[in-house]
């Protein structure tokens, strides 16, 4: 019981910790523009273009990590893949932006908001009744 406690501990924090670094090489300016200066001196070869690639890299920070987790060789390749895809799907969440949007006709003095996560065209408000002039928030 406790092993596999552990393991599953393990695991999870291997998951956030993959997720974590993948984001930071892929996609953020890091410390000090540490991250940008770095991705912008491995130009557009193959490195370069692999740090442009969340998946791809995912995959390459997920080795590693997986010794975290096992160090039996087919538990480790197994362990490999799901936390590549483990930060696949956890980069993949909550992407669409969050649209605060007043009810079509509250009463007066009530405020009734609602949170929508897809974007609603101008022509789509009118003729629902809701007024264009939302407040949109971004995960």
């Amino acid at each position: 019981m406790t092993s596999e406690v552990s393991f599953w501990i393990r695991f999870v924090l291997a998951v956030l910790a993959t997720w974590r670094v993948t984001h930071l090489l892929a996609g953020e300016d890091g410390p000090a523009d540490l991250v940008v200066r770095f991705r912008a001196r491995l130009g557009r070869g193959l490195a370069g273009k692999l740090m442009d690639c969340f998946n791809c890299l995912s995959l390459w920070v997920a080795a590693p990590a997986a010794l975290f987790v096992s160090r039996k060789p087919l538990d480790w390749l197994f362990t490999w893949l799901a936390l590549s895809g483990a930060a696949c799907l956890l980069e993949r969440v909550g992407h669409e932006p969050l649209i605060i949007q007043p009810l079509a006709h509250p009463e007066e003095g009530d405020v009734d908001d609602v949170l929508r996560s897809e974007t609603v065209s101008n022509a789509e408000r009118s003729t629902n009744g809701n007024h264009p002039t939302s407040a949109t928030k971004h995960a």
